[in-house]
């Protein structure tokens, strides 16, 4: 398995976009992004300056991606 790296919310909410992911609403420094397409996902993303592995780790799983798919967004 790949080694994560320390990303931005910004940097993931792009990722997320290219993923289908449009952001839904933002409460407080938290940044919702919903995706209609089968099967239907809601992903929260606290809006900090660097979200941690095992945070980032969650996302992705929130996501319904593996990290794999993730990092080659990124990389996009």
């Amino acid at each position: 398995m790949p080694k994560l790296p320390v990303l931005s919310a910004r940097d993931v909410i792009k990722a997320l976009t290219k993923a289908g992911f449009y952001v839904h609403h933002r409460k407080g420094s938290h940044v919702v992004l919903k995706r209609h397409n089968p099967p239907p996902r809601r992903v929260v993303v606290p809006y900090h300056r660097e979200l941690k592995k095992g945070m980032l780790r969650a996302i992705i799983r929130q996501a319904g991606l593996t990290v794999e798919e993730f990092l080659e967004l990124v990389e996009k």
